[in-house]
């Protein structure tokens, strides 16, 4: 490898992942010094960053190489006065956000008899939502495809915790649904404690975070290509006319459907 001109093993690396060239950088100085190069590092990197960057809510942001710039969107940045965060995959160089409750439309969220909005221990956002009490719970938000990575599974995750107060939850499994032009991704979950009052139920549930304060709630999944589409996503349990309450709910995580083990956001 060591005798191919500089810029042509470069161009190869390019064709690789972030995680293949960091793994080739061990080969030798000279390899290192190759696996380094903005050339390289140019194509990992989104194709819009400069725009990406230029959203951040922190104005100090300099990077001393395209290695580094990549290294720094690795780890989740609030953009858009805080209502969205932005990473991208450290493997993969896959694009990830987290939208905030604020970010999504919920059903009579704006009413106080209905919804507080508050800070919320354990959430990267300045507020997150509790339900008081409703009967209509309807959750919705939407992204724009040619936002995320082209040609990419994504999984859409509902990020929530319930109050000890938590009621009505359990009654009924939610509705949950993921939608991108003619794609549909449909199903259903329980929220809260069915998992105790009937543990005969085939219903999947909120699968805890490494934190274990926080869940989330696998609304679906797309496919993106390279057009730009409206992804829809939606959490409701709208058929039980019993009251409900003590829902928290801090956003929307949408990530590459690798990602299985935690949230790209944690606590």
């Amino acid at each position: 490898m060591e005798v191919l001109p500089y810029d042509c093993f470069a161009h190869i690396l390019s064709f690789t992942s972030p995680q293949d060239v960091c793994r080739s950088s061990l080969v030798s100085s000279i390899v290192q010094s190759m696996a380094d190069s903005d050339a390289v590092w140019e194509k990992f990197l989104p194709s819009n960053y400069h725009q990406i960057v230029s959203r951040f809510v922190s104005s100090s942001f300099s990077c001393s190489s395209k290695k580094h710039l990549f290294s720094m969107l690795c780890n989740p940045r609030p953009i858009d006065d805080g209502n969205k965060i932005f990473s991208i995959e450290k493997r993969s160089g896959k694009i990830c956000y987290l939208l905030s409750a604020r970010q999504l439309s919920i059903a009579w969220g704006n009413s106080p008899l209905y919804w507080s909005w508050k800070p919320t221990q354990g959430s990267r956002f300045e507020e997150s939502a509790e339900l008081r009490t409703i009967w209509w719970l309807e959750i919705k938000g939407s992204i724009n495809s040619g936002m995320l990575s082209a040609n990419t599974l994504y999984g859409a995750y509902l990020k929530v915790k319930t109050a000890d107060r938590a009621y009505g939850l359990d009654l009924l499994p939610s509705e949950v649904s993921v939608e991108v032009g003619k794609q549909r991704s449909l199903g259903t979950v329980c929220i809260h404690s069915c998992r105790k009052t009937n543990t005969t139920t085939s219903f999947p549930f909120p699968r805890k975070l490494e934190d274990e304060e926080w869940s989330e709630i696998e609304l679906g999944s797309f496919y993106t290509h390279y057009s730009n589409e409206e992804v829809r996503m939606c959490l409701k349990e709208v058929k039980g006319a019993h009251l409900k309450g003590g829902l928290i709910v801090d956003g929307i995580e949408i990530r590459p459907k690798h990602l299985e083990k935690a949230s790209a956001y944690g606590p």
